[in-house]
């Protein structure tokens, strides 16, 4: 595909198109953000090499920084038993340090595929200033959406699966707990759901407005509303999730989309837990929905949050842009639990 999605008949043309498709690359130099130890991050030399046919080589213009999974990530958080689940799917080096993480990349093709130089992709890829990656590992993203705001494109696709995992529906009274940027893509695609009653709770009130323009209402936790259908929980919090417990009305959903890293959270499941047949279940977009894994992969997923990007409101989310060269010196500001803003992008 060219217009909407790299898939299909067209894909495999395009892996079989001859080197002299690609246009000649002047400097293959490169430089990639790595994690070296708790807290601390450094800009090192990447090697690249003349990209194959089948494969772009990706000039970045925009990645995104995630407060959630990569703070742990720069706190060396990530608990040994998940090292291997956590890979990124670019990764290099080990957890815990020195590590090349990330999956928010947004870029230009200078090289590949005639149909596709000059054209806007979004990979999931490392913070990195060019890369090379295979046609099928990237996402064309459409001429109409500016490349600052294809950088949601992962954290897009995690709230769909959160939706999914939750099993949403028309009409539902719908709470989510934490205005962070996943609990409030996910408040912009709920408050979509014909007659959905959507309540984004968090403990900043200065998130009210943001939560209002992706649709839904906003409140603090002692305005929070009750038995709701289903409750979503993106605060990473344990006082968030206990919340999230009182919010649940009889045999009510409540999605844990939060990870907490070697954290531990205490739950609370005396009480009404039992008597109100409370459902509790993980959400992690490392795996397709289960109501949706007969039918889908990761790719339509992934093309499927590409389409949803078509929504200007989503460019409050973005938050301050960082240069790429400062990036390292900028991180304990960006990840500090205090941070202000819901995103931060880093610019190349």
């Amino acid at each position: 595909m060219v217009s909407a999605r790299l898939a299909g008949t067209t894909l495999h043309a395009m892996k079989r198109s001859v080197k002299a498709e690609t246009r000649p690359v002047q400097a293959m130099e490169a430089e990639a953000l790595w994690y070296t130890a708790p807290g601390k991050a450094e800009l090192r030399p990447a090697e690249l090499r003349e990209p194959r046919i089948g494969e772009l080589l990706v000039r970045t213009l925009y990645s995104g920084l995630s407060r959630g999974t990569e703070r742990l990530v720069f706190q060396g958080d990530v608990p040994e038993s998940e090292w291997k689940r956590m890979r990124a799917p670019a990764q290099e080096g080990e957890f815990p340090f020195p590590v090349k993480y990330g999956y928010c990349a947004v870029g230009t093709v200078e090289a590949g595929p005639s149909p596709l130089l000059n054209r806007t992709v979004f990979a999931l890829y490392p913070h990195q200033s060019r890369f090379v990656i295979a046609v099928e590992r990237a996402v064309l993203i459409p001429e109409n959406i500016p490349p600052q705001r294809a950088v949601l494109t992962a954290n897009l696709e995690t709230a769909l699966n959160v939706l999914w995992d939750g099993s949403a529906a028309p009409g539902d009274r719908i709470v989510i707990i934490g205005a962070g940027i996943v609990g409030l893509l996910v408040a912009s695609l709920a408050a979509k759901l014909p007659g959905a009653e959507v309540t984004v709770v968090d403990i900043d009130p200065a998130r009210k407005t943001l939560a209002e323009k992706m649709g839904g209402r906003f409140a603090e936790p002692k305005d929070a509303p009750h038995d709701a259908d289903l409750v979503i929980h993106a605060s990473a919090s344990e006082k968030g999730l206990a919340l999230a417990f009182d919010c649940a009305g009889t045999e009510a959903t409540i999605v844990e989309a939060s990870w907490h890293g070697a954290g531990a959270c205490q739950l609370r499941l005396g009480g009404a837990f039992h008597s109100r047949r409370l459902k509790l279940i993980s959400s992690q977009v490392g795996e397709i929905a289960s109501s949706r894994k007969p039918r889908w992969n990761h790719r339509r997923r992934l093309e499927a949050a590409v389409r949803l990007l078509a929504d200007e409101r989503l460019d409050a989310l973005l938050g301050e842009e960082i240069p790429f060269e400062h990036l390292p010196k900028e991180l304990p500001r960006l990840f500090a639990p205090d941070a202000p803003g819901v995103g931060a992008l880093v610019r190349y």
